[in-house]
Protein backbone atom coordinates (compact mmCIF):
# COMPACT_ATOMS: atom_id res chain seq x y z
CA UNK A 1 0.00 0.00 0.00
CA UNK A 2 1.62 3.58 -1.15
CA UNK A 3 1.07 6.46 0.99
CA UNK A 4 -1.20 7.94 -1.17
CA UNK A 5 -3.75 5.06 -1.29
CA UNK A 6 -3.45 4.72 2.11
CA UNK A 7 -4.60 8.25 2.51
CA UNK A 8 -7.35 7.34 -0.18
CA UNK A 9 -8.61 4.64 1.45
CA UNK A 10 -8.62 6.47 5.20
CA UNK A 11 -11.03 8.94 3.09
CA UNK A 12 -13.37 6.57 1.85
CA UNK A 13 -13.52 5.11 5.45
CA UNK A 14 -14.60 8.31 6.80
CA UNK A 15 -17.64 8.12 5.19
CA UNK A 16 -20.61 7.09 7.42
CA UNK A 17 -22.22 5.08 5.20
CA UNK A 18 -24.68 3.04 7.39
CA UNK A 19 -27.05 2.26 4.58
CA UNK A 20 -29.51 0.93 7.05
CA UNK A 21 -29.79 4.19 9.05
CA UNK A 22 -32.44 6.28 7.33
CA UNK A 23 -30.29 9.26 8.89
CA UNK A 24 -26.99 8.85 7.18
CA UNK A 25 -28.73 8.31 3.40
CA UNK A 26 -26.09 11.42 2.93
CA UNK A 27 -23.44 10.30 3.70
CA UNK A 28 -23.85 7.38 1.03
CA UNK A 29 -24.93 9.10 -1.26
CA UNK A 30 -21.50 11.36 -0.76
CA UNK A 31 -19.47 7.98 -0.50
CA UNK A 32 -20.84 6.57 -3.65
CA UNK A 33 -20.28 10.04 -5.90
CA UNK A 34 -16.56 9.70 -4.12
CA UNK A 35 -16.21 6.42 -5.32
CA UNK A 36 -17.75 7.63 -9.25
CA UNK A 37 -15.19 10.27 -9.21
CA UNK A 38 -12.67 7.81 -8.38
CA UNK A 39 -13.06 5.48 -11.12
CA UNK A 40 -14.24 8.44 -13.49
CA UNK A 41 -10.41 9.35 -12.61
CA UNK A 42 -8.93 6.51 -13.84
CA UNK A 43 -10.88 6.05 -17.41
CA UNK A 44 -13.94 4.77 -16.35
CA UNK A 45 -17.44 6.08 -17.56
CA UNK A 46 -19.79 6.32 -14.46
CA UNK A 47 -23.21 6.73 -12.94
CA UNK A 48 -25.36 6.85 -9.79
CA UNK A 49 -28.61 5.12 -10.34
CA UNK A 50 -31.92 4.44 -8.37
CA UNK A 51 -35.11 2.90 -9.34
CA UNK A 52 -37.36 5.36 -10.27
CA UNK A 53 -40.07 6.84 -7.56
CA UNK A 54 -37.24 5.37 -5.18
CA UNK A 55 -34.93 6.58 -2.45
CA UNK A 56 -32.28 5.64 -1.16
CA UNK A 57 -28.24 4.71 -0.98
CA UNK A 58 -27.79 4.84 -4.37
CA UNK A 59 -25.99 1.88 -7.12
CA UNK A 60 -22.62 2.80 -8.60
CA UNK A 61 -22.23 1.31 -12.19
CA UNK A 62 -19.20 2.72 -14.30
CA UNK A 63 -17.59 0.39 -17.25
CA UNK A 64 -14.38 0.89 -19.67
CA UNK A 65 -15.42 -0.90 -22.65
CA UNK A 66 -12.84 -1.58 -25.16
CA UNK A 67 -14.90 -3.79 -27.67
CA UNK A 68 -17.60 -6.36 -28.20
CA UNK A 69 -15.40 -9.31 -28.77
CA UNK A 70 -13.07 -8.45 -25.38
CA UNK A 71 -13.40 -10.88 -22.02
CA UNK A 72 -15.69 -9.04 -20.06
CA UNK A 73 -15.48 -8.95 -16.05
CA UNK A 74 -18.35 -7.49 -13.76
CA UNK A 75 -17.12 -6.46 -10.64
CA UNK A 76 -19.30 -6.13 -7.63
CA UNK A 77 -18.66 -4.93 -4.03
CA UNK A 78 -20.59 -2.91 -1.35
CA UNK A 79 -19.99 0.82 -0.04
CA UNK A 80 -22.38 0.57 3.33
CA UNK A 81 -21.01 -0.58 6.71
CA UNK A 82 -22.93 -2.19 9.93
CA UNK A 83 -23.41 0.41 12.30
CA UNK A 84 -20.55 1.14 15.18
CA UNK A 85 -22.59 -0.30 17.90
CA UNK A 86 -21.90 -0.85 20.93
CA UNK A 87 -19.80 2.79 20.95
CA UNK A 88 -18.78 1.68 23.80
CA UNK A 89 -16.65 -0.89 22.91
CA UNK A 90 -14.74 0.63 20.48
CA UNK A 91 -10.96 1.88 21.49
CA UNK A 92 -10.77 4.42 18.49
CA UNK A 93 -13.79 6.44 17.05
CA UNK A 94 -15.58 3.99 14.37
CA UNK A 95 -15.15 6.59 11.97
CA UNK A 96 -11.87 8.02 12.15
CA UNK A 97 -9.32 5.22 10.94
CA UNK A 98 -5.92 4.68 12.95
CA UNK A 99 -3.48 2.49 12.09
CA UNK A 100 -1.95 0.18 14.96
CA UNK A 101 0.53 -2.66 14.38
CA UNK A 102 0.11 -3.19 10.62
CA UNK A 103 -3.45 -2.82 10.94
CA UNK A 104 -6.22 -0.15 9.96
CA UNK A 105 -8.92 0.40 12.66
CA UNK A 106 -12.43 1.41 11.47
CA UNK A 107 -16.24 0.45 10.55
CA UNK A 108 -15.55 -1.06 7.34
CA UNK A 109 -11.72 -1.42 7.13
CA UNK A 110 -12.37 -4.73 5.25
CA UNK A 111 -16.09 -5.15 4.97
CA UNK A 112 -16.16 -4.02 2.32
CA UNK A 113 -14.34 -1.09 1.91
CA UNK A 114 -11.01 -2.64 2.36
CA UNK A 115 -11.29 -5.27 0.10
CA UNK A 116 -13.24 -2.84 -2.52
CA UNK A 117 -10.48 -0.46 -2.21
CA UNK A 118 -8.02 -2.59 -2.32
CA UNK A 119 -9.82 -4.27 -5.64
CA UNK A 120 -9.48 -0.62 -7.35
CA UNK A 121 -5.83 -0.24 -6.33
CA UNK A 122 -4.60 -3.36 -8.40
CA UNK A 123 -7.04 -2.50 -11.13
CA UNK A 124 -5.73 0.84 -11.20
CA UNK A 125 -2.31 -0.08 -11.39
CA UNK A 126 -2.66 -2.92 -14.07
CA UNK A 127 -5.06 -0.15 -16.19
CA UNK A 128 -1.52 1.86 -15.85
CA UNK A 129 1.14 -0.74 -16.86
CA UNK A 130 -1.13 -2.01 -19.41
CA UNK A 131 -3.88 0.81 -21.18
CA UNK A 132 -4.60 -1.05 -24.53
CA UNK A 133 -5.21 -4.10 -22.59
CA UNK A 134 -8.36 -6.01 -24.09
CA UNK A 135 -10.83 -6.58 -21.55
CA UNK A 136 -14.21 -4.64 -20.60
CA UNK A 137 -14.58 -3.81 -17.18
CA UNK A 138 -18.08 -3.36 -15.23
CA UNK A 139 -18.08 -2.40 -11.41
CA UNK A 140 -21.68 -2.43 -10.02
CA UNK A 141 -21.53 -1.04 -6.22
CA UNK A 142 -24.73 -1.11 -3.85
CA UNK A 143 -25.25 0.25 -0.44
CA UNK A 144 -27.74 -1.96 0.79
CA UNK A 145 -25.49 -5.16 0.75
CA UNK A 146 -26.06 -5.15 5.51
CA UNK A 147 -29.08 -4.43 5.45
CA UNK A 148 -30.75 -6.48 2.41
CA UNK A 149 -32.89 -4.01 0.29
CA UNK A 150 -33.65 -4.52 -2.95
CA UNK A 151 -32.40 -1.44 -4.81
CA UNK A 152 -29.61 -3.55 -6.48
CA UNK A 153 -32.06 -6.27 -7.62
CA UNK A 154 -33.96 -3.39 -9.41
CA UNK A 155 -31.53 -1.78 -10.94
CA UNK A 156 -29.68 -4.56 -12.46
CA UNK A 157 -32.65 -6.29 -13.41
CA UNK A 158 -33.43 -2.73 -15.14
CA UNK A 159 -29.86 -3.34 -16.88
CA UNK A 160 -29.48 -6.62 -17.94
CA UNK A 161 -28.10 -5.73 -21.37
CA UNK A 162 -25.56 -3.31 -19.91
CA UNK A 163 -24.35 -6.04 -17.41
CA UNK A 164 -23.61 -8.86 -19.35
CA UNK A 165 -20.37 -10.64 -19.03
CA UNK A 166 -18.05 -13.31 -18.73
CA UNK A 167 -16.87 -13.64 -15.50
CA UNK A 168 -18.30 -12.21 -12.02
CA UNK A 169 -15.66 -10.44 -9.48
CA UNK A 170 -16.18 -10.84 -5.95
CA UNK A 171 -13.83 -9.78 -2.83
CA UNK A 172 -16.16 -9.60 0.11
CA UNK A 173 -15.09 -13.51 1.54
CA UNK A 174 -12.47 -14.94 3.41
CA UNK A 175 -8.96 -16.95 3.15
CA UNK A 176 -8.08 -19.77 5.31
CA UNK A 177 -5.76 -19.63 8.03
CA UNK A 178 -2.20 -17.61 7.65
CA UNK A 179 -3.71 -15.93 4.84
CA UNK A 180 -3.64 -18.86 2.42
CA UNK A 181 -5.84 -17.93 -0.68
CA UNK A 182 -9.12 -18.96 -1.06
CA UNK A 183 -11.71 -19.48 -3.50
CA UNK A 184 -14.88 -19.66 -2.22
CA UNK A 185 -16.91 -22.26 -3.91
CA UNK A 186 -20.32 -21.78 -2.79
CA UNK A 187 -22.20 -19.44 -0.16
CA UNK A 188 -25.91 -20.00 1.24
CA UNK A 189 -28.30 -17.91 0.73
CA UNK A 190 -30.24 -15.83 3.17
CA UNK A 191 -33.82 -14.80 4.16
CA UNK A 192 -34.68 -12.95 7.71
CA UNK A 193 -37.82 -11.74 8.93
CA UNK A 194 -39.50 -10.78 12.14
CA UNK A 195 -41.96 -12.30 14.52
CA UNK A 196 -43.74 -10.78 16.51
CA UNK A 197 -47.18 -12.35 19.09
CA UNK A 198 -49.62 -9.78 20.90
CA UNK A 199 -52.03 -10.97 23.72
CA UNK A 200 -53.04 -8.45 26.65
CA UNK A 201 -53.49 -4.62 25.44
CA UNK A 202 -50.27 -3.55 27.91
CA UNK A 203 -48.12 -5.36 30.38
CA UNK A 204 -49.88 -6.61 33.03
CA UNK A 205 -49.38 -7.15 37.08
CA UNK A 206 -48.24 -10.83 37.47
CA UNK A 207 -49.65 -11.18 40.94
CA UNK A 208 -52.83 -9.60 39.62
CA UNK A 209 -53.29 -11.61 36.10
CA UNK A 210 -51.04 -14.49 36.32
CA UNK A 211 -52.44 -17.61 35.36
CA UNK A 212 -54.86 -15.87 33.82
CA UNK A 213 -53.17 -13.86 30.84
CA UNK A 214 -51.20 -15.45 28.13
CA UNK A 215 -47.63 -14.52 28.38
CA UNK A 216 -46.20 -13.79 25.05
CA UNK A 217 -42.49 -13.90 26.38
CA UNK A 218 -43.06 -17.77 27.66
CA UNK A 219 -45.28 -18.39 24.51
CA UNK A 220 -42.58 -16.90 21.80
CA UNK A 221 -40.06 -19.14 23.98
CA UNK A 222 -41.90 -21.96 23.26
CA UNK A 223 -42.78 -21.24 19.50
CA UNK A 224 -39.33 -20.74 18.43
CA UNK A 225 -37.94 -23.99 20.12
CA UNK A 226 -40.90 -25.65 17.82
CA UNK A 227 -38.36 -25.08 15.42
CA UNK A 228 -35.76 -27.77 15.46
CA UNK A 229 -35.65 -30.98 16.92
CA UNK A 230 -33.49 -32.18 20.12
CA UNK A 231 -30.79 -33.51 17.96
CA UNK A 232 -30.48 -29.69 16.84
CA UNK A 233 -32.09 -30.62 13.35
CA UNK A 234 -34.76 -28.56 11.30
CA UNK A 235 -38.71 -29.82 12.35
CA UNK A 236 -40.19 -27.42 9.64
CA UNK A 237 -42.42 -29.61 7.47
CA UNK A 238 -41.38 -29.00 3.72
CA UNK A 239 -38.25 -26.52 4.74
CA UNK A 240 -35.61 -28.96 3.42
CA UNK A 241 -37.24 -29.89 0.24
CA UNK A 242 -35.12 -29.99 -3.19
CA UNK A 243 -31.82 -29.64 -1.34
CA UNK A 244 -28.91 -30.90 -3.66
CA UNK A 245 -26.42 -32.79 -1.07
CA UNK A 246 -22.72 -31.97 -2.00
CA UNK A 247 -20.54 -34.17 -3.75
CA UNK A 248 -18.13 -36.12 -1.73
CA UNK A 249 -15.35 -34.40 -3.80
CA UNK A 250 -16.57 -31.46 -2.23
CA UNK A 251 -16.80 -32.47 1.29
CA UNK A 252 -13.90 -34.02 0.90
CA UNK A 253 -12.09 -30.05 -0.46
CA UNK A 254 -13.83 -28.41 2.48
CA UNK A 255 -12.75 -30.78 5.23
CA UNK A 256 -9.34 -30.25 3.87
CA UNK A 257 -9.42 -26.23 4.08
CA UNK A 258 -11.15 -26.52 7.50
CA UNK A 259 -9.17 -25.16 10.36
CA UNK A 260 -10.56 -27.94 12.79
CA UNK A 261 -12.64 -27.76 15.68
CA UNK A 262 -10.07 -26.63 18.08
CA UNK A 263 -9.46 -23.33 15.72
CA UNK A 264 -13.47 -22.86 15.62
CA UNK A 265 -13.42 -23.05 19.75
CA UNK A 266 -10.73 -20.56 19.98
CA UNK A 267 -12.21 -17.91 17.47
CA UNK A 268 -15.85 -18.48 18.92
CA UNK A 269 -14.84 -18.35 22.80
CA UNK A 270 -17.55 -21.71 22.97
CA UNK A 271 -17.73 -25.02 21.80
CA UNK A 272 -18.71 -24.83 17.80
CA UNK A 273 -21.70 -27.74 19.09
CA UNK A 274 -24.67 -25.57 17.28
CA UNK A 275 -26.72 -27.50 14.48
CA UNK A 276 -27.71 -31.12 13.69
CA UNK A 277 -25.93 -33.43 16.02
CA UNK A 278 -23.89 -35.98 14.43
CA UNK A 279 -22.72 -34.11 11.69
CA UNK A 280 -19.52 -32.69 11.67
CA UNK A 281 -18.27 -28.96 11.49
CA UNK A 282 -17.92 -28.34 7.59
CA UNK A 283 -21.01 -29.75 6.78
CA UNK A 284 -22.77 -27.67 9.17
CA UNK A 285 -21.29 -24.56 7.87
CA UNK A 286 -20.61 -25.43 4.38
CA UNK A 287 -23.62 -27.36 3.22
CA UNK A 288 -26.75 -27.56 5.59
CA UNK A 289 -29.33 -24.89 6.13
CA UNK A 290 -30.25 -23.14 9.17
CA UNK A 291 -33.11 -21.78 11.06
CA UNK A 292 -31.25 -19.17 13.88
CA UNK A 293 -32.83 -16.72 16.48
CA UNK A 294 -31.03 -13.59 15.83
CA UNK A 295 -32.76 -11.48 18.72
CA UNK A 296 -35.66 -11.89 21.27
CA UNK A 297 -37.35 -8.99 22.99
CA UNK A 298 -40.13 -8.73 25.26
CA UNK A 299 -41.43 -7.33 29.03
CA UNK A 300 -38.24 -5.68 31.19
CA UNK A 301 -34.95 -6.69 30.78
CA UNK A 302 -33.56 -3.66 33.07
CA UNK A 303 -31.50 -3.59 36.72
CA UNK A 304 -33.70 -5.68 39.29
CA UNK A 305 -37.14 -6.75 38.51
CA UNK A 306 -40.38 -5.66 37.17
CA UNK A 307 -43.12 -8.17 37.87
CA UNK A 308 -45.30 -7.60 34.65
CA UNK A 309 -46.67 -10.62 32.39
CA UNK A 310 -45.61 -9.33 28.77
CA UNK A 311 -48.52 -8.16 26.33
CA UNK A 312 -46.05 -8.60 23.14
CA UNK A 313 -42.79 -10.99 22.03
CA UNK A 314 -40.63 -10.21 19.03
CA UNK A 315 -37.97 -11.96 17.71
CA UNK A 316 -35.65 -11.64 14.55
CA UNK A 317 -35.06 -14.80 12.75
CA UNK A 318 -32.67 -15.61 10.07
CA UNK A 319 -32.56 -18.66 7.62
CA UNK A 320 -29.03 -19.82 5.38
CA UNK A 321 -30.03 -21.48 2.94
CA UNK A 322 -27.98 -24.08 0.14
CA UNK A 323 -29.06 -25.23 -3.29
CA UNK A 324 -32.25 -26.53 -4.19
CA UNK A 325 -34.16 -24.95 -1.52
CA UNK A 326 -36.24 -22.13 -2.71
CA UNK A 327 -36.29 -19.36 -0.41
CA UNK A 328 -39.90 -18.70 -1.10
CA UNK A 329 -41.16 -21.95 -0.13
CA UNK A 330 -38.74 -22.45 2.44
CA UNK A 331 -40.32 -18.87 4.16
CA UNK A 332 -43.25 -20.08 3.32
CA UNK A 333 -42.91 -23.70 5.09
CA UNK A 334 -41.18 -21.98 8.69
CA UNK A 335 -44.25 -19.27 7.83
CA UNK A 336 -46.90 -22.67 8.23
CA UNK A 337 -45.29 -23.97 11.11
CA UNK A 338 -45.74 -20.96 13.04
CA UNK A 339 -49.14 -20.27 12.15
CA UNK A 340 -49.91 -24.09 13.09
CA UNK A 341 -48.40 -23.48 16.72
CA UNK A 342 -49.71 -19.76 17.90
CA UNK A 343 -50.65 -20.76 21.31
CA UNK A 344 -54.32 -19.78 22.05
CA UNK A 345 -55.09 -16.30 23.40
CA UNK A 346 -52.34 -14.44 21.06
CA UNK A 347 -52.14 -13.23 17.45
CA UNK A 348 -49.15 -13.72 15.31
CA UNK A 349 -47.77 -11.29 12.84
CA UNK A 350 -44.84 -11.88 10.56
CA UNK A 351 -43.42 -9.39 8.46
CA UNK A 352 -39.74 -7.38 7.10
CA UNK A 353 -39.34 -10.44 5.37
CA UNK A 354 -35.78 -9.69 2.89
CA UNK A 355 -33.67 -11.48 1.31
CA UNK A 356 -34.60 -14.35 -0.36
CA UNK A 357 -31.76 -15.07 -2.17
CA UNK A 358 -30.49 -18.23 -3.20
CA UNK A 359 -27.75 -20.54 -2.44
CA UNK A 360 -25.19 -22.00 -4.87
CA UNK A 361 -22.61 -23.71 -5.80
CA UNK A 362 -19.82 -23.80 -8.61
CA UNK A 363 -18.40 -26.57 -10.59
CA UNK A 364 -14.56 -26.92 -9.47
CA UNK A 365 -13.24 -28.14 -13.32
CA UNK A 366 -13.69 -25.00 -15.52
CA UNK A 367 -11.76 -22.56 -17.78
CA UNK A 368 -12.34 -20.46 -15.42
CA UNK A 369 -11.44 -22.17 -11.78
CA UNK A 370 -7.80 -23.80 -13.45
CA UNK A 371 -7.05 -20.29 -14.60
CA UNK A 372 -7.68 -18.52 -11.09
CA UNK A 373 -5.80 -21.34 -9.40
CA UNK A 374 -2.68 -20.65 -11.60
CA UNK A 375 -2.71 -17.01 -10.64
CA UNK A 376 -3.13 -17.59 -7.13
CA UNK A 377 -0.06 -20.40 -7.22
CA UNK A 378 1.50 -16.99 -8.93
CA UNK A 379 1.13 -15.59 -5.26
CA UNK A 380 1.40 -18.38 -3.21
CA UNK A 381 3.14 -21.51 -3.54
CA UNK A 382 0.56 -23.71 -1.25
CA UNK A 383 -2.21 -22.84 -4.14
CA UNK A 384 -5.68 -22.04 -3.08
CA UNK A 385 -7.61 -23.59 -0.27
CA UNK A 386 -11.40 -23.94 -1.68
CA UNK A 387 -14.16 -23.25 0.63
CA UNK A 388 -17.94 -23.42 0.65
CA UNK A 389 -18.79 -20.29 3.19
CA UNK A 390 -21.53 -20.40 5.47
CA UNK A 391 -22.48 -16.62 4.59
CA UNK A 392 -24.25 -15.32 2.18
CA UNK A 393 -23.68 -12.51 -0.31
CA UNK A 394 -27.34 -12.19 -1.13
CA UNK A 395 -27.42 -10.39 -4.65
CA UNK A 396 -24.82 -13.05 -6.32
CA UNK A 397 -26.97 -15.40 -7.39
CA UNK A 398 -29.21 -12.75 -9.01
CA UNK A 399 -26.43 -10.92 -10.93
CA UNK A 400 -24.89 -14.18 -11.91
CA UNK A 401 -28.46 -14.95 -13.69
CA UNK A 402 -28.59 -11.58 -14.81
CA UNK A 403 -25.02 -11.09 -16.45
CA UNK A 404 -24.72 -14.78 -17.46
CA UNK A 405 -21.70 -14.46 -15.78
CA UNK A 406 -19.67 -17.15 -13.92
CA UNK A 407 -18.92 -15.79 -10.06
CA UNK A 408 -15.26 -16.12 -8.93
CA UNK A 409 -14.95 -14.94 -5.20
CA UNK A 410 -11.44 -14.61 -3.96
CA UNK A 411 -11.12 -12.51 -0.68
CA UNK A 412 -8.77 -11.68 2.32
CA UNK A 413 -11.04 -11.42 5.66
CA UNK A 414 -9.78 -13.39 8.34
CA UNK A 415 -11.20 -13.87 11.66
CA UNK A 416 -9.34 -11.11 13.80
CA UNK A 417 -10.87 -8.54 11.47
CA UNK A 418 -14.07 -8.51 13.50
CA UNK A 419 -16.18 -7.40 10.91
CA UNK A 420 -19.36 -6.46 12.10
CA UNK A 421 -18.37 -5.98 15.42
CA UNK A 422 -16.70 -2.87 17.28
CA UNK A 423 -12.81 -2.58 16.71
CA UNK A 424 -13.23 -3.94 12.84
CA UNK A 425 -9.31 -3.93 11.50
CA UNK A 426 -7.51 -4.67 8.18
CA UNK A 427 -4.11 -5.48 7.94
CA UNK A 428 -1.71 -3.87 5.58
CA UNK A 429 -0.67 -7.63 4.57
CA UNK A 430 -4.02 -8.46 3.42
CA UNK A 431 -5.05 -5.05 1.82
CA UNK A 432 -1.90 -5.69 -0.75
CA UNK A 433 -2.95 -9.04 -1.17
CA UNK A 434 -6.39 -7.80 -2.01
CA UNK A 435 -5.12 -5.70 -4.54
CA UNK A 436 -2.54 -7.84 -5.82
CA UNK A 437 -4.90 -10.34 -7.17
CA UNK A 438 -7.05 -7.64 -8.83
CA UNK A 439 -4.02 -6.79 -10.68
CA UNK A 440 -2.94 -10.62 -11.55
CA UNK A 441 -6.32 -11.61 -12.33
CA UNK A 442 -7.23 -8.98 -14.34
CA UNK A 443 -3.88 -9.11 -16.20
CA UNK A 444 -4.56 -13.25 -16.66
CA UNK A 445 -8.21 -12.55 -18.27
CA UNK A 446 -7.63 -9.84 -20.81
CA UNK A 447 -5.56 -12.50 -23.21
CA UNK A 448 -8.05 -14.60 -23.18
CA UNK A 449 -11.03 -15.61 -24.91
CA UNK A 450 -14.41 -14.15 -24.85
CA UNK A 451 -16.80 -16.84 -23.18
CA UNK A 452 -14.19 -18.37 -20.75
CA UNK A 453 -17.11 -19.02 -18.62
CA UNK A 454 -18.84 -21.88 -20.93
Amino acid sequence: MTEEEKARYFELLRFRSVGVDKTKQRDCVECATWLKTAFEDIGFSSSLRLPDGVSGPPCLYAERIVGPDAVTVLFYGHYDVQPPDPLGEWKSDPFEPVERDGRVYCRGAQDDKGQLFAFFCGMKRFLAASPDADINIKVLLEGQEESGGDIIWRVAEGMAKKLRADVLLVSDTNAVADLRPTIIAGLRGVCHFTVSLKGAKCDLHSGIYGGIAPNAAGAMARLLASLHNDDGSIAVDGFSNGIVPPSAREIELAEASSSGEAAIEADIGCRPCGGERGRSVVERNSFMPTIEVNGIHSGYGGPGSKTVIPCEALAKISMRLVPGQSPRGAFEAVCRHLESRVPEGLTLKIYEATGFSEGFRLPLDTPLFRLATEVLESMDSRGPAFLWEGASIPCVSMLSRVSGASPLLVGWGQPEDAIHSPNESFSIRQFDLASMWAERILGALAPEKKGINR
